[in-house]
């Protein structure tokens, strides 16, 4: 039975679910470093919001750790590298708290919009200053959506029912996407032009930080109001301070900031400043469905295989996971019995799905192809961080599709060319048992064993039976023996399964048999 460590504080209905799917689970809130680092190891998965820190210290003492599951969207405080690199699946909830998070975008324009912080204020004050607060309508105001993902389509939906008119700056978004949510896209310059109000919806990246920056800010409309619920960073909080007081921006209310928690910053004080304390996702009924949803993909996970949300492995359905298992076990075969063939130097890996297999997701099985190509040179690797390494490590990896085969319902070639040359093979899935079924062009049948002989000849008349008496001699079983050729008397392959590996004497010997071109031992 896998167990799960919950160390920040998730709803009980959370518990619940772990426990009806047959997980064992542990709460342990409030842990320090110390006591975390002491228990980890003996866990598969970890349930997290945003207090645990789980940075390589901790992820090298979870030895067990397959999955991390943090129910909300921010990973700042997991080391998403230093994971994949342990092969730990790091998932998060990206849509459970989406409604509240767009409904605090809104109801940050409203209290911009109508002054209503300050204004309830002076009103408990006994001030009265019914002529001080002049607010604007929301109604008919332009407003401009940076990121109109998940956020900010729902942001966009809200804002079209009060009769606003929207325009979007998003690279991701399509222009039939666009007209489906029912918003304008624009360029980023054009949206600076033209907002009323603008509000922030995108992930904090190299290319999205300061997206909001004193320049940008200068091309604005005069009395532009700036929402920013998203990420801290997205706006040049020092820039918006100095337009804040000119009034050439007329009001910002930020729920997020560069550092948080924020008990000082440049923006404080401004008397057209609003803020939260990122607050986004707290509502009651958000916190209850992240909570819900973390536990069901760690749940998933750990009993099918299925991947949900992940930021470093891609996504298998729970309808796909075990009809994909046997696939990626043959993908991992594959990759370790060409990885075993490849010299120094990988330089590229091409994968062709074809037949039934070119319909699948097969992005599980390009990962799982690549570990096994690499782990012979880098034992580190891992499915989940295998095309990280391969890209750093400048691999090309290409797949391919063919929607037929022209003799299995399904199958998978995989080529790997290094400095020396290039290995070709192809396998499929028979009775749910991984069999390769081609080597170098030669057609044969046979399963993966542990421990195996590649042995590339000349086809002759009693070359069969010298080999076996080599290994009846060395005292070594032979448990399956397989043999593929191009013709009669040309280059034949013997594949052998022996029951214990055979030692360098042996190696040698069948080395020196005559028409014998290579010889390598392999272990899956």
């Amino acid at each position: 039975m896998p167990r799960v460590l919950i160390a920040d504080k998730l709803s009980p209905a959370a518990v619940q679910i772990f426990k009806e799917r047959g997980v064992e689970v542990d709460t342990k809130t409030g842990l320090s470093k110390e006591e975390l680092l002491k228990i980890i190891g003996d866990y598969d998965g970890l349930a997290v919001r945003s207090a645990t820190k789980a940075d390589k210290e901790v992820l090298a003492a979870a030895k067990k750790l397959k999955v991390i599951g943090r129910a909300g969207i921010g990973v700042d405080n997991i080391d998403v590298p230093a994971a994949t690199q342990a092969g730990v699946v790091v998932m998060n909830t990206p849509f459970g708290n989406s409604i509240t998070t767009a409904e605090h975008a809104i109801a940050m324009m409203f209290a911009l919009a109508r002054q209503l912080p300050q204004a309830d204020q002076s009103t408990q004050a006994g001030k009265w200053e019914k002529n001080r607060f002049m607010g604007v309508e929301l109604s008919g105001k332009t407003l401009g959506i940076i990121g109109c993902g998940n956020i900010g389509s729902i942001v966009a939906d809200r804002a079209l029912g009060l009769r606003m008119k929207v325009i979007a700056y998003d690279p991701f978004l399509s222009p039939e996407r666009a007209v489906e949510i029912g918003v304008e896209k624009v360029e980023l310059d054009d949206l600076l032009a033209r907002a009323d109000i603008i509000t922030l919806h995108t992930p904090l990246t190299d290319k999205t930080r300061n997206v909001l920056s004193r320049d940008a800010l200068l091309r604005t409309r005069k009395g532009v109001l700036v929402v920013n619920c998203a990420r801290g960073g997205l706006v040049d909080e020092k820039a918006l301070r100095e337009l804040l007081d000119s009034g050439h921006v007329g009001g910002a209310g930020f729920d997020v900031f560069v550092e948080e928690p924020a008990k000082d910053n440049v923006l404080f004080g401004a008397p057209n400043f609003i803020a939260t304390p990122h607050l986004g996702a707290s509502t009651l009924e958000a916190q209850e469905n992240v909570a819900l949803q973390v536990a069901d993909q760690i749940s998933e996970f750990l009993l099918t295989g299925a991947v949900s949300n992940a930021l470093n492995s891609p996504s298998i359905s729970a309808e796909d996971a075990p009809k994909l298992r046997p696939y990626i076990a043959l993908a991992e075969r594959l990759g370790a019995f060409a990885g075993q063939m490849a010299e120094e130097g990988l330089k590229s890996v091409e994968i062709v799905y074809e037949g039934d297999l070119a319909q699948v997701n097969v992005k599980p099985l390009t990962s799982a192809a690549l570990a096994g190509v690499m782990r012979p040179m880098l034992p580190e690797v891992n499915v989940v961080s295998a095309p990280a390494i391969a890209k750093a490590r400048g691999m090309t990896v290409s797949e391919a599709r063919q929607e037929l085969s022209p003799t299995y319902d399904s199958l998978m070639r995989i080529s790997v060319a290094f400095e020396g040359g290039r290995v070709d093979l192809a396998g499929t899935v028979i009775g749910g048992v991984p069999r390769i079924v081609q080597i170098k062009g030669m057609d044969l049948d046979a399963p993966f064993c542990p421990d195996m002989l590649y042995v590339n000849h000349l086809d002759r008349p009693g070359f069969i039976g010298r080999l076996g008496s080599l290994f009846g001699d060395a005292g070594i079983n032979i448990s399956t023996f397989y043999l593929g050729r191009l013709s009669s008397g040309d280059d034949a392959i013997a594949l052998v399964g022996v029951d214990q590996p055979p030692g360098e004497a042996l190696l040698t010997k069948v080395k020196s048999l005559p028409y014998v071109k290579e010889v390598r031992f392999l272990r899956f």
